[in-house]
C-alpha cells in the first residue's frame, strides 16, 4: 500500500503501525474468525532515521495463511448478501478465491495508512481518536464518549468498555457462532481535542466525508454524527447546541446534539457518532441461492469466519476517522500559511 501526502518529519516506525494491525488482526480471540494471520508490516520506503522522509511511504503486509481452496465451492453460486451477483454484473467476471476488494482483509491497508495519519494527528495537533462497541445485536450501552478510555476498550474481547454488557455480547456471539448464525451491531467513535474551523463550507464539509470514509468500509450499513436520527425527534429549541464565553477567548458549546460538527466545519466540541455493522454475511446455517446458471441451489458456506465483525470494526471505525481529520488538518495549515 501506498501512503502520499504525509509529511516530513513525522516520527513513525514499524511498531507503530504494527499495533494498530493486532488490534485488526483475525485469530485475536475466541469471538472473531481463527485465521491464524500475523498481519507483520514492512516499511519500504518514504522513512528514514525514524521519520518520514516527504516523499510517499510504502508498506507492505503479507497474506500468509491464504488458503485460496477454500473457495472451490463458491466458484460457481452466488453468496446471499456478498459481492458475488454485483462484481458480475458490474466486470462480467469475478474471482471467488477470497481476499479481494469486497474481502474485509483490505482494510489491513486502512488501518496501516492510519497508523501514519495518527502520527500526524500527534504531531501537529491534540487530536485523540477512540471507538468501541457499543451495541451487538439487541445489546447495547449507553457510555458517556467523554469517559470512554482506551484501555477500557481493550479490556474485553468484545471492544465494549462496559462490563456488564461486554459480557452478554460475548454470550450472544458464541450462541450465534453455534447456532451458524451471525450478529451486527453499533460501534460509536469520538475525536477528542479537535479544534475549530476544520472541514470544507459545501462540498468536502468534513461530516459527509466521514460518513463517505465510514460508510465505504465492509459491511457497513448505517452512519450517524451527533443526535443523528434521534435528533429528528427533538424541536430546534431541544436541538440547538447553546454557546456560552470560553476561557480562551472563544465560544463553548454547553451541549453537543450536533456532534462537533456545524455548517461542515468542526467547532471545537467532541466529533462524536456512530456506524451500523450489519451481520456478517457468511454464515454456517443453509441459505438459499442461485448458481451462475440460474439454477436453484442450496448453500451451507464452510471456512473460518467472523459470527460478528464488532471487535474487528474498532480500530477500523478509528483508522477511517483518523485519516480524515489527518487530511482536514493538513489542508488547514495550508490555508493559515497565507492568513
Amino acid at each position: 500500500m501506498t501512503v502520499d501526502g504525509c509529511p516530513a518529519g513525522v516520527p513513525i516506525n514499524e511498531a507503530d503501525i504494527q499495533y494498530q494491525l493486532d488490534r485488526r488482526r483475525p485469530g485475536q480471540s475466541r469471538l472473531v474468525t481463527q485465521r491464524d494471520e500475523a498481519d507483520a508490516v514492512e516499511i519500504l520506503s518514504g522513512v528514514y532515521d525514524g521519520a518520514t522522509t516527504g516523499t510517499a511511504l510504502a508498506l507492505m503486509v503479507r497474506n500468509g495463511d491464504q488458503n485460496p481452496g477454500a473457495y472451490d465451492h463458491l466458484k460457481d453460486l452466488y453468496r446471499p448478501s456478498h459481492a458475488d451477483w454485483t462484481y458480475q454484473a458490474k466486470y462480467g467476471r469475478r474471482d471467488h478465491r477470497g481476499g479481494g476488494r469486497a474481502s474485509a482483509r483490505e482494510t489491513i491497508g486502512r488501518v496501516a495508512a492510519a497508523a501514519v495519519a495518527r502520527a500526524v494527528l500527534s504531531a501537529g495537533s491534540d487530536i485523540e481518536v477512540l471507538a468501541w462497541v457499543s451495541q451487538v445485536h439487541d445489546i447495547d450501552t449507553n457510555l458517556d464518549p467523554a469517559t470512554v478510555t482506551l484501555d477500557a476498550v481493550e479490556a474485553d474481547p468484545t471492544r465494549c468498555p462496559d462490563p456488564a454488557s461486554a459480557a452478554q455480547m460475548t454470550d450472544a456471539i458464541e450462541q450465534a457462532r453455534r447456532d451458524g448464525d451471525s450478529l451486527g451491531g453499533v460501534v460509536t467513535f469520538v475525536a477528542r481535542g479537535v479544534p475549530a474551523g476544520l472541514g470544507e463550507p459545501v462540498f468536502d464539509k468534513i461530516d459527509a466525508d466521514l460518513a463517505k470514509a465510514m460508510l465505504s468500509l465492509p459491511a457497513t450499513k448505517g452512519f450517524e454524527i451527533g443526535s443523528g436520527f434521534a435528533g429528528t425527534r427533538l424541536t430546534g429549541l431541544a436541538h440547538n447546541d447553546p454557546f456560552e464565553p470560553g476561557p480562551d477567548g472563544s465560544p463553548v458549546q454547553t451541549t453537543n446534539n450536533s456532534g462537533g460538527i456545524q455548517g461542515g466545519m468542526t467547532s471545537g466540541a467532541d466529533i462524536i457518532g456512530r456506524v451500523a455493522f450489519k451481520p456478517t454475511a457468511t454464515i454456517s446455517s443453509e441459505q438459499k441461492t442461485v448458481d451462475t446458471d440460474n439454477n436453484p441451489v442450496t448453500l451451507a458456506a464452510k471456512g473460518r469466519h467472523d459470527p460478528c465483525v464488532l471487535p474487528r470494526a474498532v480500530p477500523m471505525v478509528e483508522a477511517m476517522l483518523a485519516l480524515v481529520l489527518a487530511d482536514h488538518l493538513l489542508r488547514q495549515r495550508a490555508i493559515e500559511r497565507f492568513v
